[in-house]
């Protein structure tokens, strides 16, 4: 019988009295991009979010979470946290930053708390997926929870799409 998976993540949830669901996907040691994940989890991507960390001018950090089609508009993440610029900050600093590793980084139970902003999507989805702080698993919850948790904001922070 598999031994279940709890992580720091399920934990706070359960502890705080979150409904959630967890969803486990194939998985080796090295993390597959967002939408890989949607697809293995048989999600909407406009649902699943990943959690992407950012260094700002005045030396701060700062996470930003978004849908996992979309990406990252650097002036207006910088914007949305009241910095002169943010720029992502290196994949080898990625653990020391947050505790987690590459494609297992959640919103939740980093190392410090730091400013969150979900792009504001998630302000009118009825469930949001983020990384359960572990590669391979993934959380459902309602993104009013996630965001109080979170102590996060919502804004305008993705690259416009062309036409």
């Amino acid at each position: 019988m598999k031994k279940e998976i709890k992580t720091n993540v399920m934990r706070l949830l359960e502890r705080e009295g979150v409904d959630y669901i967890a969803h486990e996907y194939p998985h080796g040691k090295e993390a597959v991009d967002g939408v890989t994940v949607a697809s293995l989890l048989g999600q909407d991507p406009a649902c699943v979010f990943k959690t992407l960390v950012t260094k700002g001018h005045s030396g701060g950090y700062f996470v930003f979470v978004v849908p996992v089609e979309k990406e990252l508009d650097l002036k207006k993440c910088a914007r949305s946290v009241g910095e002169k610029s943010v720029e992502m900050i290196h994949v080898r600093d990625i653990t020391k930053v947050t505790g987690y590793v590459r494609g297992g980084c959640s919103p939740l139970c980093m190392k410090k708390p730091y400013p969150t902003v979900f792009h504001e999507s998630a302000g009118s989805i009825d469930r949001i997926i983020v990384s359960a702080g572990k590669i391979g698993y993934q959380i459902d919850l309602a993104p009013g929870d996630l965001l109080r948790l979170s102590n996060g904001t919502l804004a305008d922070i993705i690259k416009q799409e062309s036409i």
